[in-house]
């Protein structure tokens, strides 16, 4: 497909869709308590599916909500922690100003990444503190640590940030979820890009964790179906410092351009990969490591490089940056910063829907309250989406990351990559959309 063409992707996994809508929704209301708790189905009624379009019970909500996150606040993805919680605390604040009997809590942990224990050391203690939900991690390395522990508490996971494809059709109970693309369409906008750049041979320095490997290969698997060849893929491991042997081992084979599938190894690798002679201006980004170099790169050193990034256009999400910048004045970064906020807002809508905080009841309506039941009113703020689901009615919400309906693995079914080039100052620019 062409790099300016919208991504999609539709997958199988979890039970099928079965498009149930609701008619005549007061016949179908359930009784529950103001509390929460929905009220055990009669022996005649099965549950739904998942996916399924779900009586929503009309009438006030009395409900508290505690969230916590595990997201980078030391680490290799460190740089994305401030844009990522600023996105959650956004939320927060919207969710509790709209006052709709529903209050959200939020306990801030970091995740590290995948050299410490941090994030099961956090997941420890958010589940302690009995959390219905657990944004992050960010890394799809340090989530692959901790999902397991996460499911076995009946708590829903929700990434803002993960692109593993491993993540699609895991064993998750339908409690894992994300906002962010599988790197299946990531990869294919990467691989198309540098083939369409003129560029008939590649080399990789891959990140050897489920995100680098698995990005690496979908990046492979595009160029090389648009006719390239892939010459040389060198692996590290998170942790390490030198990256001598791994620039040896690719420009050795004298790539026309080199992709960098890491995190924030990055500062180390490409100023030597251009000290050592490699052109500044052939080297593709990731969203693992699509930085600002303004303070950490001689100007120019990666003029004209490019680099790839899910999520829509800042430009385009009208104030939304300005009022990240209240919750935050020091952002420099906004990355995921779109795809944080709509986890909580989705996390608290799914809650409102089911009336309950209990980790599997909000589980059983995320997809619904995205807009996967293929009905509902469209709304993009909380306050919309509760004031529709208190007169028992179905909603669609899209917010500012863009449209993120479910496809039943929890996945979004559609999603914009982000193009990007870099400046004389070693920022970058947006140039188009894959």
């Amino acid at each position: 497909m062409s790099v300016f063409a919208k991504a999609r992707a539709s997958r199988s996994g979890r039970a099928a869709w079965t498009g149930i809508a609701i008619a005549g929704v007061s016949a179908l209301l359930l009784t529950a308590c103001s509390t929460g708790g929905t009220s055990e189905p009669e022996e005649s009624e099965a549950p739904a599916e998942t996916g399924d379009a779900q009586p929503i019970e009309a009438g006030e909500r009395d409900l508290t909500l505690k969230v916590g996150t595990i997201l980078p606040q030391s680490g290799a993805l460190a740089f994305l922690g401030p844009p990522e919680e600023a996105g959650v605390a956004l939320a927060a604040q919207d969710i509790n100003d709209a006052d709709l009997g529903l209050q959200v809590e939020v306990v801030y942990r970091d995740s590290g990444d995948t050299t410490t224990d941090t994030a099961t050391v956090s997941v420890t203690d958010l589940l302690s503190q009995d959390v219905s939900a657990i944004i992050g991690a960010a890394s799809s390395g340090v989530s692959k640590t901790v999902i397991d522990q996460i499911v076995a508490a009946g708590v829903v996971q929700f990434s803002p940030a993960n692109t593993s494809a491993d993540f699609t059709n895991y064993d998750d109970n339908n409690l894992y979820w994300r906002t962010a693309p599988s790197d299946v369409l990531q990869g294919e906008v990467l691989g198309n890009l540098i083939a369409e750049d003129g560029n008939a041979t590649l080399g990789m320095i891959v990140l050897n964790d489920a995100y680098g490997t698995g990005l690496a290969q979908f990046t492979r698997d595009a160029f090389e179906a648009a006719g390239g060849e892939v010459v040389a893929e060198a692996l590290f491991n998170e942790g390490d410092s030198s990256f001598d042997a791994q620039i040896s081992e690719v420009t050795a084979a004298n790539p026309d351009a080199i992709a960098l599938i890491t995190f924030d190894q990055a500062k180390i690798i490409t100023p030597a990969l251009v000290g050592s002679g490699y052109p500044g201006d052939k080297l593709y980004f990731v969203d693992g490591n699509l930085s600002d170099y303004s303070a950490d790169f001689a100007p120019g050193l990666v003029a004209g490089s490019k680099g790839t990034l899910p999520g829509l256009d800042v430009g385009t999400l009208g104030d939304f940056t300005d009022r990240l910048l209240e919750v935050d004045p020091a952002l420099q970064d906004y990355s995921y910063a779109a795809e944080s906020y709509d986890a909580l807002v989705l996390i608290a809508l799914a809650a409102y829907a089911a009336n309950s905080v209990e980790g599997t009841d909000i589980a059983s309506y995320l997809r619904q309250v995205s807009g996967g039941s293929g009905e509902g009113e469209k709304v993009d703020t909380f306050a919309a989406g509760a004031e529709a689901l208190a007169e028992g009615n179905q909603i669609d919400y899209d917010g500012p990351s863009g449209p993120v309906t479910f496809d039943e693995n929890g996945d979004p079914t559609e999603a914009t990559i982000g193009i990007f080039q870099y400046l004389d100052d070693n920022t970058y620019e947006r140039i188009g959309d894959g």
